[in-house]
């Protein structure tokens, strides 16, 4: 499925993979998260409530450019920089183009609206 990302008057596309967590974050659609930066690496920010994780491995290692979700913090995550495995992380698709670069590029707390 594919989701519009919105960043202030940035646009980006992304692909959400065919998995339980990203169908139950697909139907909560549309959805405002205001993200901060964490380590360097990637945007977080905490969802109202927590995903479906029926079926997801214990954890993962993203790639730049993938969405993820973090469980054990409730928190979506953009990655733009390399996080290596780590427990609780569940990749739910992955940002087209230059997005990665241009979020990387975008300092301080963010607001992110996702939408079908």
């Amino acid at each position: 499925m594919r989701v519009q990302i919105t960043i202030g008057e940035q646009h980006f596309q992304a692909t959400l993979d065919d998995s339980a967590a990203s169908r139950d974050l697909a139907a909560r659609l549309p959805l405002t998260v205001e993200m901060s930066d964490h380590g360097g690496v990637e945007k977080t920010g905490r969802l109202p409530s927590p995903l479906s994780l029926d079926g997801q491995p214990a954890g993962a290692d993203p790639d730049v450019g993938d969405v993820g979700y973090y469980a054990p913090a409730n928190d979506l995550v953009l990655y733009y920089g390399d996080q290596s495995y780590y427990d609780g992380i569940v990749v739910l698709g992955r940002m087209h183009d230059d997005a990665a670069e241009r979020i990387a590029a975008m300092e301080g707390s963010i607001t992110v609206q996702l939408q079908r």
